[in-house]
Order: structure tokens, then sequence, then C-alpha cells
């Protein structure tokens, strides 16, 4: 959890960004506890002068008519700016956060579920997002009861003395409602968050849960935070009712000793009946101390959730550095000494590669051979420990963000589509280009006032953001885990000659065509324009219109990470001779569990435990027994192109699918002894 430092910077910022409405709220908030401390003195001044029949008793009353009316509608405005001012900081703080996870790399990221950033990114930023206006409220709430007892005071010094000898128990009462809450609050909300993580978890693994009849199993594991949710709850509640119980009966009687002193003293000679009149007000008003257990109480939620959603806005984000690429690079890519380490495990050790410039390369291995994190290394979506990654001489990390994005394109298992964003089939594809190019077919530009709406590839099958003009990063978390984090701000192509609405439709079509996605595309009811929302489709549908968006975005390198997986495999040849003739050349990087895909690439990476086992051409490496049985029972060699019978398939894509981003999430999952369900990476 993130430190209260963290969570208190956190909140400063929120006060800073509201820092106009939550003024205003202020000046409201304590005019209107002004004109409530003035009422009770005008009202008794009014009464003393009435039952004197003095003449000036008009205007008094008069002045008291108003100050209730400033007081009723400076109360209305004060409630009304705490909702604007909350809104306000919530946003903030949800954006702060947002903007944390997008921009770290995914191994940070990835210990956070869908469904315990679903939980932080709600409640606890509506949570956090309340501070400012509870702080412009709380110095009303300290107001009003001070100066009412400074007014009792100035009426009769003994009933100020009388009220104030009680509030020593009335501050131990505050103070211990404090102290308990924070410590309840706190951990009802990782109850809550635990609860959210594993819906998520669940929802993504319906299919599993359905076919294996565990959904029984699966709803008391879901639900078994809730007994710490009704531990903490209650507690939390017992505490808060006890505060306003024992405040319920303090203050009456702290009140009903001040009217009955003042009493003493009218009969005395010493007050008059308005003095009375204003001294029971006076102490009504003093008593109201209690209330300021209300701000109390939404600060201390506040800082309880902002410790939780600050460990999001806090993590640190991925650099990035100021090179470009030489105009003319083929594209070579070259990993030198790689080595990768995540929570202590090794993914990769010393991986030493040289990819030559336009090649097609196929990187093999078993389940958990490193091949998605070599991917994801080779596109920078995540930085190693060790060693270089080089694309044409230049090291990843000294390149700006839109120099790499524009030579880069992912396609994935699993893409994901941002129905918001590209609400389209056309601008899905769309997507790929980036800002300036997306915007002339009418597709990519439109929500984002002038930044391209970069919707991300993940393995995992999870949501993605927007990229906010000129390079801004995209979200990236999913249920089982935390993808790539991507955005794809192209600088690169901005400075090219802008496109017509004509050219780049048929650069979409010609994209899905590459793809093999054109023909069900022109099914659909309205074609290219037919809404995400109205199109279903099917897990081999899907990685095509993935796949074409990577296609005309192609940059330099294209990397493929088991996009394929899902294709039926005359789909999948189409796609692979797309990738041979029709695209422009490229480096590509496949990982690939067909031996078919391994033979028709030039060169073959082939990775054992994280290790580089043999590098060469399929038909050399196929002699070796031990790289023919990582894709299990093929009967035939390489050389043949032969395909292999449907059971060999079927189980080099069930072997393959611990390859798909994802792998590593699900690996995580079974360390902290979560579910792993086959939407994390297998075939639909």
């Amino acid at each position: 959890m993130a430190s209260r430092t963290g969570s208190d910077r956190l909140l400063r910022g929120a006060v800073r960004h509201s820092a106009g409405p939550t003024a205003v709220l202020l000046v409201c908030s304590v005019v209107a506890a002004a004109c409530a401390l003035a009422v009770p003195a005008v009202a008794g001044r009014t009464l003393d002068l009435l039952l004197h029949r003095h003449p000036a008793a008009g205007a008094w009353l008069a002045w008291a008519a108003v100050l209730l009316a400033a007081e009723v509608l400076l109360e209305a405005a004060t409630v009304l700016l705490t909702q604007l001012t909350t809104a306000r900081a919530t946003a903030w703080v949800r954006i702060r956060a947002s903007t944390g996870l997008s921009a770290t790399a995914p191994h940070r990221a990835e210990p956070h579920s869908g469904g315990d950033v679903a939980a932080r990114l709600c409640v606890n930023a509506s949570d956090s997002g309340a501070a400012p206006a509870a702080l412009a409220t709380s110095v009303s709430s300290v107001l009003v009861p001070v100066g009412a007892l400074v007014a009792l005071a100035l009426i009769d010094p003994w009933t100020a003395a009388v009220f104030a000898a009680g509030l020593p128990l009335l501050l131990l009462v505050l103070r211990t409602f404090a102290h308990q809450s924070s410590d309840s609050v706190g951990r009802y909300q990782q109850a809550q968050g635990a609860v959210a993580a594993r819906l998520t978890e669940a929802l993504s693994g319906a299919r599993t849960i359905a076919a294996a009849h565990t959904a029984r199993r699966e709803e008391e594991r879901i639900l078994a935070p809730l007994e710490d949710m009704t531990r903490y709850g209650t507690r939390m509640w017992l505490v808060h009712g006890r505060a306003v119980a024992r405040a319920g009966v303090l203050l009456p009687l702290l009140t009903t000793a001040v009217v009955a002193v003042a009493g003493t003293r009218l009969a005395a000679g010493e007050l008059s009946i308005g003095d009375l009149l204003a001294a029971s007000r006076y102490a009504a008003l003093a008593a109201g101390v209690g209330s300021v257990a209300a701000p109390l109480g939404t600060l201390v939620r506040a800082r309880t959730a902002g410790r939780r959603t600050a460990l999001l806005a806090d993590l640190p984000p991925m650099a990035h550095g100021s090179a470009g690429l030489p105009a003319d690079g083929p594209g070579d890519l070259e990993l030198r000494k790689v080595r990768v380490v995540r929570d202590g495990v090794p993914l990769l050790t010393d991986v030493t590669l040289a990819i030559d410039g336009g090649s097609t390369v196929a990187v093999v291995g078993r389940s958990g051979a490193g091949k998605s994190t070599l991917s994801a290394l080779a596109g920078r979506l995540t930085d190693p420990d060790e060693g270089r990654v080089l694309l044409d001489g230049v090291d990843l990390a000294e390149l700006t963000r839109a120099e790499l994005r524009s030579a880069t394109s992912y396609a994935f298992a699993r893409p994901a589509f941002d129905s918001g964003a590209t609400p389209t089939v056309r601008r899905a594809i769309a997507s790929g280009l980036g800002a300036a190019e997306g915007a002339g077919c009418g597709a990519v530009n439109a929500e984002a006032g002038g930044g391209a709406d970069a919707v991300v590839d993940t393995g995992g099958g999870s949501v993605r953001a927007a990229e906010t003009g000129g390079g801004a990063v995209t979200a990236a978390e999913t249920g089982g885990g935390t993808d790539a984090v991507l955005d794809t701000g192209r600088g690169a192509r901005t400075a090219a000659a802008p496109r017509t609405a004509e050219s780049l439709a048929e650069e979409v079509r010609d994209a899905a065509r590459a793809a093999s996605a054109d023909t069900f595309i022109r099914l659909l009811p309205q074609g290219y324009d037919t809404p995400l929302d109205d199109t279903p489709l099917s897990g081999g549908e899907s990685q095509r219109l993935g796949l074409a968006r990577a296609f005309i975005g192609a940059g330099r390198l294209m990397i493929l990470d088991d996009a394929t997986s899902s294709l039926d495999t005359a789909t999948e040849r189409q796609v692979e001779l797309a990738l041979s003739t029709s695209l422009q050349p490229c480096t590509k990087l496949v990982v690939a569990h067909r031996v078919s895909t391994a033979a028709r690439a030039d060169k073959v990476v082939w990775l054992e435990a994280g290790r580089v086992r043999g590098c060469g051409p399929h038909r050399l490496l196929w002699e070796d027994p031990d790289y023919r049985a990582v894709f299990l029972a093929e009967p035939t060699a390489a050389s043949t192109a032969t395909v292999a019978p449907v059971e060999a398939v079927a189980s080099a894509r069930a072997a393959g699918a611990a390859g798909a981003p994802g792998a590593v999430a699900a690996q995580d999952n079974r360390r902290a002894g979560r579910p792993v369900h086959d939407e994390l990476g297998s075939d639909a």
C-alpha cells in the first residue's frame, strides 16, 4: 500500500486542481456560518425591542429576515459547490491514477488486476475526491461552534463556562472516532477491492467455469472477502454510532445546562429575555461541534482511500529519450546480453540476437519459455533489467515515444477495441495509423479533440484508453493481470502529406484484405461503418481486425504475438502470404506455435527456459528431436509444408496458449493462488 506521504501528496494535488471551486465554497460556507452566528443576536435584540415597543424594532426585524434568507441561499450554494468541487477533484484523481498506470512499465502494473484497479479508480477515487470540499466545509463546521461559544461569553461568561466544562469530553469522543475509523475504513476498502478483483477474474473465465461446473465454488471464492467487509463495515458503523450516541447524550446536557444558567441569570435581572433567546440559540450552535464529525469522517476516508489511489498514481513512468531513427534504416533488430527478471524469477537470461531488417523471424518454444517477454522487449513494451535492445543501431530507450511507436506495430492473441473511441469497424482499423492520418477517414480523431484515440491490443483481452494529442500513453490492465502499455503517437507520420479520405479508406480496405477480414466485414449490416457494439465477433474475426490494425500502421518492425492462434489453417496461410507479399517491407517478429509458421519464416529463434536454445533456418533446427518436440506430435518434416493432423494442431495450439500475452500474468496467478482461465491465451 502507498505511504501516507503519497496519499497526502495526491490529496494536496486534488485541492490545488480544484482551488477555484474550493475557494468559492469556502467563502460561501464561511459567510453562511457568519449569518448563522449573527441571527441569534439580531433575533434577541429584535425581541427586546418588540417587547418595549421601540420604533427601531421593524428595522431589526427586517435585518433578521435578510440574514435568515441569506443563510438559506448560501447553504444551498454550498451544497451545489460541494458537488461541483467533489466532481472536479474526483476526475483529477482518476486521471492521475490512470495516467500513472498507463505510463508505467507493464510488469509494474501487472500485480493490479482489473477488478482491483476498477475499485481504486471508481470507489476509492470518489472518496479521495471528496477531500477538498470536506476541507472547505470543515472550516465552517469549526467556525460556528467556536463563534457560538465566544458569543455566549459576550452575553454572559457563566453560560460560556458551563458549556466549556463539557468540551474535553466532546473532543475525546471526536478523537476516538477519527482514530478508530481510519483503520476500519482502510480494511473495508481492501476487502472491497478483493471482491471486485475476483469478480473480474471470474467473468474473464466464464466459459471455463461453466464447462467445469464450478460456479458454486467460484461464487464462494468471490464472496469470501464479504466476511471481512461485514466485520470491518460493522466496526466502522459501530464507531460512528458510538460517537453519535455519545455526542447525542452529551450535547443536549450541555445545552440544557446553558439554558438553565441563563434562566437563573434572567431571574436575577442580569439578562434580558432577548439575551435568554440568544443564549439558548448559541448553546445549540455550540453543541453543533459534533457536526465536525461529518467532514472529519470524510477526510479520514479520503486519506485512507488516497493511499490506495496513490499506489497507481505513483507508479514510476517509463522514460523515453529524444533520439530518432536513421531515415534509411532497414529495421535491423538487435538484443545484446538481455536479462529480464520479474518477482525474482528470470524470464530471459543472456539473450543475444541479431535480426536482419526486412526478414521474418519466428519465435518458438514451450509454454513459459519467454516468447511473449521477448516480443514485449522488441517493441519496448517493457525494458530489460540488463542488456540493450536496438533498432537500426539506436537503443529503444533513447527514442522518443512518437518515434518508437511510429516504427513498431503489434498484434496480439486477443485484440481489444474501444467502441467509444473507435465506434465503427473502419475507425477501429484506422486507429492503427495514429493521429493525423486517422482523421482523414473521420475515423480516429473525432472524440479526442485533435489527438488520436489509440486502441491497444493486449493478450489478456482488456480495455484500453485513448491517446490525447501528441503521444500520450494508453491504460493497460486486464482481468487476469496487466498487459502491454502502448500508445500510438506516430510522430514520424504526422510530417507526411495528409491523405485524402478516399485514399485512407482504401488503405483501410487494403489492410483488411491483407488480414483476410474484408470478406466478413462486407457481410456486416453496414459494412465498414457497422458499429463495433453491433458486431459480435468470433475469436478469429477479432484477431483479423487486430491484424488489419497492425498492418495499416506497419513501420519498420511488426510484432505478432500469437496473433493468428484463433485462425483456421487456410486463413492463417492467407495472412502469412500477405505478410510476405502484400505489405510494405518491414521486419516481422512472429510468436509461433504451428510448425507451418516456423517453416515459412526466414529464421527461427528457439527459446527454452528463457535462453536461446537455437537460432537458424527451420529445416536445420528440425533435425534436433528436442526442437521437434516443441510442436508436439507433428509427423512430417517442415520442408514438406504438410498440415499436421487435427489432434496435433489442437495440441500445439493448446501448448501455445501460455505463450500468448497474459501468460506471465497467468503464471503469477498460479503463484498467487488465483484461478487461471483459458481466456488468458487459449484459442477461441
